[in-house]
């Protein structure tokens, strides 16, 4: 929603019509992405072995819980800030009234970047979990992971550093979540191989 004393307005005369359609559209394909992830899941899950099977249940809760929550922090916090502040820096005499194509596109854009950059963790976590990484090596990495998450945040949001670092920053934070998390499982894995030695 728009702050109050804002609106809306109708550059090409179709847009009211089809711009109800686009929303209709992305909101049933963000309403059904968890069945078909889990009929994509269903496909994979008898070719996994049952400690893969083990690990792959959580993520896949967890992947969808976080694309979500993305979605929520730009729905709830993100857009009231930003509006709040392009609003406060707008000359006098100027009137904010977004086109609705226009913040229709800037909307699902957020969304889908917000909901792709909280997937974060979870690739931090297959990184440790498979092997690709160390968790040391990953933290020795961290001001190249910092200078990323500004880059792709610059590729993924609208060209304002306000809204770069909104992404920015809880993208560096999350991947020290995945780290953290990787950590945890790291030191389990070290403590079965342990376990598993000693009954051998």
């Amino acid at each position: 929603a728009l702050p109050e004393g804002t609106s809306m307005i109708a550059i090409d005369p179709t847009s009211p019509f089809f711009a109800p359609f686009k929303l209709t559209f992305y909101v049933a394909f963000l309403i059904a992405a968890p069945y078909i992830l889990y009929q994509l899941w269903s496909f994979i899950a008898p070719g996994l072995y049952k400690n893969e099977k083990a690990v792959a249940i959580p993520l896949f809760i967890s992947s969808v819980a976080l694309f979500y929550g993305g979605v929520a922090f730009a729905r709830y916090i993100l857009f009231s800030i930003v509006f709040s502040f392009f609003i406060s820096v707008a000359p006098e005499g100027i009137q904010v009234a977004p086109d609705i194509s226009s913040f229709l596109s800037f909307a699902l854009t957020i969304f889908f970047a917000f909901g792709v950059a909280f997937e974060i963790p979870i690739a931090v976590f297959l990184c440790i979990w498979s092997g690709m990484a160390e968790p040391d090596a990953l933290t020795e990495k961290r001001p190249y992971v910092v200078v990323g998450c500004f880059v792709a945040a610059m590729l993924l949001t609208p060209p304002d550093p306000f809204t770069q670092s909104m992404l920015a920053l809880p993208m560096w934070a999350l991947f020290e979540v995945g780290i953290l998390a990787g950590r945890l499982v790291k030191k389990r894995q070290v403590r079965d191989d342990d376990e598993n030695n000693i009954a051998g």
